[in-house]
């Protein structure tokens, strides 16, 4: 199993950004069932039983939350926030990154990357862990290495790598920092990788990399 990874830590200073409030949910005491707040040995296949969901699709929609060291009074969504709430600019900034780097890549005969959904949930996790933990570094406090994050998410994969960035304000600004430090523009234009996912959250970014 190969994996690559690369840092780069910008010199801009990131402005603040205001976190709006948390969106307000229904618990379990009626339907409809929207969130479960967790008790003390709870786990994704406990809660799944007692909704009668699958636990696979509860940890695809609670990215943010590991199944291996869940905290007693986070939010586990039961249901899918509806796409409308999702950030447009936030979309829209891992999105030009993806064009950017397939931009790279095919101006160098190398095969377009696939943004891959399942791997772009993991992105996302990592850079929000680093934000709320306030860290920097391909080693989470929460989940481990950035392999260990696939491996928690369930996504398979032979070959594997990541890029993490901050301070950068655009997709140009980030793209362009990596593609000139070697070791992420080795990421970037790596054959082997098929599939790529981008997580964009306060001005830090991640690069999630599979075949």
């Amino acid at each position: 199993m190969k994996k690559f990874l690369g840092a780069l830590l910008s010199v801009t200073v990131a402005l603040g950004i205001f976190a709006g409030p948390a969106g307000a949910y229904e618990y379990f005491d009626e339907p409809p069932f929207e969130a479960y707040k967790v008790s003390q040995g709870d786990s994704f296949f406990y809660i799944a039983q007692r909704y009668g969901l699958d636990y696979r699709e509860l940890q695809r929609i609670n990215p943010e939350v590991n199944p291996y060291n869940m905290q007693v009074g986070s939010i586990i969504r039961l249901i899918e926030e509806d796409s409308n709430q999702t950030d447009p600019a936030e979309d829209s900034y891992e999105a030009e990154v993806v064009r950017l780097v397939n931009k790279e890549r095919t101006s160098r005969g190398l095969d377009p990357l696939e943004h891959s959904p399942a791997v772009r949930n993991v992105a996302q996790a990592k850079s929000k862990d680093m934000v709320d933990n306030n860290y920097f570094s391909h080693t989470s406090p929460t989940y481990g290495s950035p392999f260990d994050m696939l491996d928690t998410y369930g996504v398979q994969y032979r070959t594997a790598g990541e890029n993490i960035a901050r301070g950068q304000r655009s997709p140009e600004a980030v793209v362009n920092a990596w593609m000139n430090s070697q070791g992420h523009r080795q990421n970037i234009l790596n054959a082997n990788f098929s599939k790529i996912g981008v997580g964009h959250y306060e001005n830090t970014w991640t690069q999630l990399f599979t075949d």
